[in-house]
């Protein structure tokens, strides 16, 4: 399975006011495993940050100033998630922006809906702690995800944080990070095992060893007047089975 886990910082908080992405931030996970693959862009947004949006982020006009539009990075945003389960935090508020964005850019289908399929972190957090705190810091804390260097807001860095929450939240419902192959490995690995344990190694006496053992049974069988057991046994059908090497 291919997930997106998709994080956005905006010039405000209200879509329906005009504000618009001034970050996005992506990375991959395959079979539940990080790839390395990511996906960020700053945006110009054409319109100027609200002042607490600077405050939590850290980017002002100026910074953002030079940066491409969503419609110069759509096609490549587009291609990165097709086909992915798309992960966000508050993913209402992601996916509102988007597709905003996709809309401005007269992009079709403007729904992301139509595209992937989405998945609420928060959703998720909701309903296996109710009643608590579930913002991003909240959950990392209580899963022990390290955030310590988390001091600004920021679209990739919070992907990579939600990534490992995410994990941690759903630690007991996929296949914690083996894939099919690496599980058909290990089942031929296993079985290798096996059949070497089932045929153990068969370490025959040299020349010098047997002239030992027979000269010990001699004088075993010279001290109980021939009443030596061993020698009665090599007399029998164990002896038949030695010479024909079994």
């Amino acid at each position: 399975m291919r997930q997106i886990i998709l994080d956005t910082e905006t010039t405000g908080l209200e879509v329906q006011r005009g504000h618009r992405i001034v970050e996005i931030g992506c990375v991959e996970l395959v079979q539940r495993r990080p790839t390395g693959r990511r996906f960020h862009y700053y945006l110009n947004p054409d319109r100027a940050m609200d002042e607490g949006a600077r405050a939590v982020t850290g980017l002002d006009d100026d910074f953002l100033r030079d940066k491409p539009r969503f419609a110069d990075i759509v096609d490549e945003f587009l291609a990165f998630i097709d086909g992915a389960e798309l992960i966000a935090h508050n993913a209402d508020f992601d996916v509102a922006f988007i597709e905003a964005e996709l809309q401005r850019a007269g992009v079709a289908p403007a729904r992301l809906a139509e595209r992937v399929q989405v998945l609420d972190t928060l959703a998720l957090a909701r309903e296996k702690f109710p009643g608590q705190r579930n913002s991003l810091d909240a959950l990392c804390k209580r899963l022990g995800v390290d955030n310590s260097h988390r001091e600004l807001h920021g679209a990739l860095l919070d992907a990579n944080l939600l990534a490992d929450v995410y994990l941690a939240l759903t630690a007991g419902q996929g296949s914690l990070g083996f894939d099919e192959e690496a599980a058909t490995v290990e089942t031929r690995a296993r079985a290798v095992v096996y059949r070497i344990a089932a045929r153990p190694r068969v370490l025959r006496a040299s020349e010098a060893e047997l002239a030992l053992h027979e000269a010990r049974l001699a004088a075993i069988d010279k001290a109980s007047k021939g009443a030596c057991v061993w020698r009665r046994l090599l007399a029998g059908p164990v002896l038949e089975l030695a010479e024909a090497g079994a």
